[in-house]
């Protein structure tokens, strides 16, 4: 990113004004903030609204997610979230620079320990997998990132995450035959040698229901997509398909900023928006995989097959501590590289 704030910040703004919960006011209040769109509505029928029947304490829905405003409440010292929903980078970097409260984990049991660090917390896991339309394709089935990048085989636009070079540039690479253990760190010169292969032909989505049209549509038949995107389709009846053979997974990590007014109420609201039949309810709604182990436990076994912790053969953890130390200095380049 080029600012201290999120490019997934671009996105939400278009989604436009701040969510406010339907809750009403508690005697004891907090403010939840997350990305919008159909994640957050999730977390706020899941998480935030039983979450105040059962305390007593209100949350307030704020959003998007803007890390220059976050950095800038804790430096002022005037905090006005409590809990916040942002990327696993900004989680980590954010540690570094004593922008966030340490997380009491003598309240949080059967956590993922992948997405567990002493100031942060999974909120929910997702995979990037190839999907692509199976009418458009005529019937073929790509398998592989490979596929991705081959434009004999499958000729036409293809359709890859705007906003997030975490991810575009492992696909690349793995594209071009770098196995998923020598990944990191990661060869830039070569990842972007790679992408200049189909760079005429990509279509940028910036958020997930843009990619969902580009896809239903047939703009563009193959691409890099959220798991959870592919999964609504498929929900809904769309023909359309996925693979996930070296399918990315990352998690949204869920933070308390350093100065948060209400403190005691936000750990109140971690320990329940990740106990494990929050995870299970929120998982079965969207399709991304519960961050508490015992969730699947409570879910339907064919719903479970569906989540990115089913497909592990193969599967690739982003190092996202890699790219808190430097995705400010390969966005440069990989927004000066779009426009060119």
């Amino acid at each position: 990113m080029m600012k201290v704030h999120s490019i997934r910040t671009r996105v939400a703004l278009v989604a436009g004004a701040t969510l406010l919960a339907a809750t009403p006011v508690l005697a004891e209040s907090l403010v939840f903030t997350s990305w919008g769109g159909t994640t957050q509505q999730a977390q706020q029928k899941h998480w935030a609204k039983p979450f105040a029947a059962a305390s007593g304490i209100n949350v307030a829905m704020d959003g998007p997610t803007d890390y220059g405003k976050f950095k800038a409440m804790v430096e002022s010292g005037n905090v006005n979230w409590d809990v916040v929903d942002v990327e696993g980078d900004f989680a980590y970097k954010a540690a570094k620079e004593g922008l966030l409260e340490p997380i009491d984990f003598a309240k949080l049991k059967g956590l993922d320990p992948r997405f567990v660090s002493p100031n942060s917390v999974g909120s929910f896991y997702y995979s990037f997998v190839l999907g692509y339309n199976k009418q458009s394709l005529k019937g073929a089935a790509p398998a592989s990132w490979a596929d991705l990048f081959d434009l004999k085989r499958y000729p036409g636009k293809r359709t890859l995450y705007k906003w997030s070079a975490p991810g575009v540039l492992e696909i690349a690479l793995l594209a071009d035959g770098v196995p998923a253990n020598k990944l990191y760190p990661l060869d830039i010169d070569r990842a972007f040698k790679k992408l200049d292969t189909i760079k005429s032909q990509i279509v940028w989505w910036s958020g997930g229901a843009q990619s969902q049209q580009l896809l239903a549509s047939g703009e563009a038949p193959i691409g890099m997509f959220w798991n959870g995107r592919i999964h609504a389709m498929q929900q809904s009846g769309a023909p359309v398909g996925l693979s996930w053979n070296q399918n990315l997974t990352a998690a949204d990590m869920l933070v308390i900023p350093k100065g948060s007014k209400n403190k005691e109420a936000a750990m109140k609201f971690l320990a329940y928006a990740t106990s494990p039949e929050a995870q299970a309810k929120f998982a079965g709604e969207t399709g991304y995989a519960p961050v508490n182990l015992q969730a699947k436990a409570k879910m339907a076994p064919e719903v479970v097959k569906g989540l990115p912790d089913q497909h592990t053969a193969g599967q690739i953890n982003l190092d996202m501590r890699y790219w808190a130390d430097n995705r400010d200095a390969i966005a440069k380049r990989w927004y000066a590289w779009q426009t060119q």
